[in-house]
């Protein structure tokens, strides 16, 4: 008798094949469901034999291979008869509900398109909290300080949760994870509406809001895509889902700010909450995945892994650089509206279109990013688009600034806003491989995040504390340079590991 469970060959780890026991009658066959790659299909096991106990676990499997479902129409003992002889060893882990499963990898159109709407409204409604700055600051009589610091503290939770979460995707799923993310996202915009007193404001908003972002943005999506993706086309796929991120920019921030206007500040948190269970939950079910199948040869742990990430001079520069990019993307998204005004351009639509313009622009400047990084050293481009932003905000500061100045920036800007993120998840990808993608993106990112922290934080304080931006501007050149120079010495190569001793 064959106990119920989860069996996987130790021997085709090619074929990834593996047999799940769904029945277990007192007589007759046993129901059996067979797993490949690329398909699943059930059929009725007539003979199964374990080894004898204290020999080497394994299992033969012989079964026939005509099989016709009802109860009328029995397996006919037709002759062709079909032999497994693989040692076959009990999987300890449970198979995961149906629920958030699927019984074969979904299409890579499928994954880009579902990953695309919630990256479009985790990223567009992120992208426009900048819009509430001044409203709430005015409602609650608070300085810019605070709300800077919320913001702050959420770019900082959502590094801090980024690996967490990755690791959840790649252990777990993506499909759970961004359905966690949803309702995380729904409960900060929830808490921002109505929390009224600051330190509650800041660290509830900061928690949920960063949870969330960790649960819905690129961190968590990656991994799957570059699963899913082939070699040859992962580059492109990254860019493509970085290109939806931008395009949430592009069309969620004129809405959230029409939302404001019309609807009131509170209002508009409600309505994005309710848009982003509604929009979000039903995607998720379009990105499940089949269930990891462990094979018996030794495999690389999570924290094999983190250590060899972290003893890798490549992925500690990589860590340096996206420092930069979190510092620079959020410190202009947050502030430049407030800077603008600050400057005499008191219609709010110029902020409004500057930033669209970010959005429009990075959905080219992602997609291309990611298809030159499958053709040029991924290395060669990054440090070209650190070295190229601090061009632009120096040309920014020294050019007269008008509605026209701010709209050629916010284009040339949007170029290379998250274009670094499909170059960089490619890098790592090419360095590691696949298998602890979400979770090692979700360290780079982080990085990332300290940055962003840094920089909307700063924005707020040195304003305060001097009364312009200046000096964050200035900050912002200097670390352009620097990351555009440490970007130059990455090896892309794959990491060469020692094989493990025959046993």
């Amino acid at each position: 008798m064959i106990a119920k469970g989860n069996y996987c060959c130790e021997v085709c780890d090619a074929s990834r094949a593996g047999l799940c026991v769904l029945q277990q009658p007192a007589d007759g066959p046993v129901l059996l469901e067979v797993k490949t790659l690329t398909e699943v299909r059930t059929m009725e096991l007539f003979y199964a034999q374990f080894a004898p106990p204290g020999t080497a676990q394994g299992v033969r499997l012989v079964h026939r291979s005509a099989v016709w479902p009802g109860e009328s129409d029995r397996p006919r003992d037709s002759g062709h008869c079909a032999t497994l002889d693989f040692p076959f060893y009990r999987m300890r882990d449970p198979m995961p509900t149906a629920l958030f499963t699927a019984r074969r990898p979904p299409h890579l159109k499928t994954v880009l398109l579902a990953s695309g709407v919630v990256l479009t409204l985790a990223m567009g409604v992120r992208h426009g909290f900048g819009f509430w700055l001044q409203p709430i600051s005015q409602a609650h009589g608070w300085t810019r300080e605070t709300y800077s610091l919320a913001l702050a503290l959420q770019n900082l939770m959502w590094g801090v949760f980024g690996p967490f979460a990755g690791m959840a995707a790649d252990r777990f799923g993506t499909a759970r994870v961004v359905i966690l993310g949803a309702f995380l996202y729904m409960a900060g915009l929830l808490w921002m509406a109505v929390i009224d007193q600051p330190t509650l404001f800041v660290i509830g908003s900061g928690v949920l809001i960063g949870g969330a972002l960790a649960c819905t943005a690129f961190g968590a999506i990656s991994g799957m895509i570059g699963r899913i993706a082939p070699a040859s086309k992962r580059s492109w796929a990254f860019g493509l889902s970085s290109a939806a991120g931008s395009f949430g920019q592009f069309v969620m921030m004129p809405v959230e700010q029409q939302l404001i206007s019309f609807t009131g500040w509170q209002n508009a948190f409600y309505l994005l909450a309710g848009l982003i269970v509604l929009l979000m939950i039903p995607m998720a079910f379009r990105l499940r995945e089949p269930a990891a199948t462990p094979v018996a040869s030794h495999e690389q742990s999570i924290l094999e892994a983190v250590r060899e990430a972290f003893a890798y001079r490549p992925f500690l520069l990589l860590l340096a650089g996206y420092f930069v990019c979190g510092f620079q993307v959020v410190f202009i998204g947050v502030h430049m509206p407030a800077y603008l005004k600050d400057k005499g351009i008191l219609d709010p639509n110029v902020a409004v279109i500057a930033l669209a313009l970010i959005g429009l622009f990075n959905i080219f400047g992602s997609y291309y990013a990611g298809k030159l990084g499958g053709i040029l050293p991924k290395r060669y481009l990054l440090s070209s688009i650190y070295i190229g932003r601090a061009a632009v905000i120096s040309l920014f500061l020294l050019a007269p600034l008008s509605s026209a100045s701010v709209y050629v920036f916010a284009a040339a800007m949007g170029l290379m806003w998250l274009s670094t993120v499909p170059l960089t998840n490619g890098v790592i990808a090419g360095i590691f491989g696949v298998k602890y993608l979400s979770m090692l993106s979700g360290f780079v990112f982080f990085s990332h995040q300290v940055g962003s922290f840094l920089g909307v934080w700063l924005g707020g304080y040195l304003y305060t504390k001097q009364g312009s931006y200046n000096t964050v501007w200035l900050i912002t050149i200097a670390l352009g340079v620097f990351a555009a120079l440490v970007n130059l010495p990455i090896n892309e190569n794959a990491i060469t590991r020692a094989q493990p001793a025959p046993a």
